[in-house]
């Protein structure tokens, strides 16, 4: 079983990188809903070996995404 440290915490706004691949709908704000540490196969068996976030847009869709596809959210200045 591997478990691994995540770098993002339950309720934090993040951004997917624009280099994701379309189905994880880059440049798109979303919030962290789910932490995946540890894991022994299945369906997440199939992401890198990284923490894996479950993660909600503001339209309400959600799914999984491995770390290296997240930014932190900055909110841009007027």
């Amino acid at each position: 079983m591997v478990s691994l440290m995540p770098k993002f915490s339950y309720d934090d706004i993040v951004v997917v990188s624009r280099d994701a691949d379309t189905k994880y709908r880059p440049g798109f704000k979303a919030w962290v809903v789910g932490i995946f540490e540890e894991r022994s196969g299945g369906y997440l068996s199939s992401f890198p070996d990284e923490p894996i976030y479950t993660i909600e847009f503001e339209d309400g869709d959600s799914l999984e995404v491995n770390e290296s596809l997240l930014i932190p959210y900055q909110e841009s200045g007027s």
